[in-house]
């Protein structure tokens, strides 16, 4: 999953972008209002962390036009202003959930799951298919009730696709949600998490349409 964090405090910014992506999320970091706005209608994100009282362009200002735009990614708003009619506006302004600094990561990581589960039409906590299940919190994988060593990326790659079940994903979709603007992935990097995901799960579980993405049948 790839997260936009907008947050001005460098300090603050820093440690939650080493926590989120030890938490296995890919985290892009930009640092005021305006960039977050042109990150925003430039590329896709999974899911947007927003603080309220940024530089160049309010936090309140980068919702706006984000939902004008149309885009539906769960906005969770973390900011210091901790008012009642702070959040009901930001709230009522189209974000998807609002805390209040200072978070507690592991709190922040379970309300960023939570989103993730409500935008996909899920509410168990579990992915399962077959005799494959994904738990998103414990950051584990059995097959048969056996336990299957993947990497960060295999992992998320496999989460993304069993959430996606029945529909195609392309490439670039894949690819977006995988990296972040740091990272610069060789040209094969996808189908050599493919080829280790069919390894580990089953040839059969993961279904090529040349020329369009990738697949779990459901």
């Amino acid at each position: 999953m790839r997260i936009l964090l907008v947050e001005d405090d460098p300090q603050l910014g820093d440690g939650l972008t080493i926590g989120l992506r030890q938490a296995g999320f890919a985290v892009d970091w930009v640092r005021d209002g305006l960039a977050a706005d042109h990150a925003l209608h430039a590329e896709s994100f999974d899911l947007v962390v927003l603080d309220l009282g940024l530089p160049r362009l309010s936090g309140m200002e980068v919702l706006n036009r984000a939902r004008q735009r149309g885009q539906s990614m769960p906005i969770l708003i973390l900011t210091a202003r901790d008012a009642t009619g702070d959040k009901v506006s930001g709230l009522d302004a189209g974000a998807d959930d609002y805390l209040v600094k200072p978070i507690d990561l592991d709190e922040l990581t379970a309300r960023i799951r939570a989103l993730t589960r409500r935008s996909a039409g899920r509410a168990a906590p579990l992915l399962n298919h077959g005799a494959i299940a994904l738990d998103p919190a414990a950051h584990t994988v059995t097959l048969a009730g056996q336990p299957v060593e993947l990497s960060s990326r295999e992992f998320s790659l496999l989460q993304m696709l069993l959430e996606s079940a029945g529909r195609v994903l392309t490439r670039s979709q894949l690819e977006q949600s995988l990296y972040g603007w740091r990272d610069e992935p060789d040209s094969n990097a996808l189908e050599v998490h493919i080829h280790h995901l069919r390894k580990k799960l089953g040839s059969d579980l993961i279904r090529t349409l040349r020329g369009v993405g990738y697949t779990i049948p459901k």
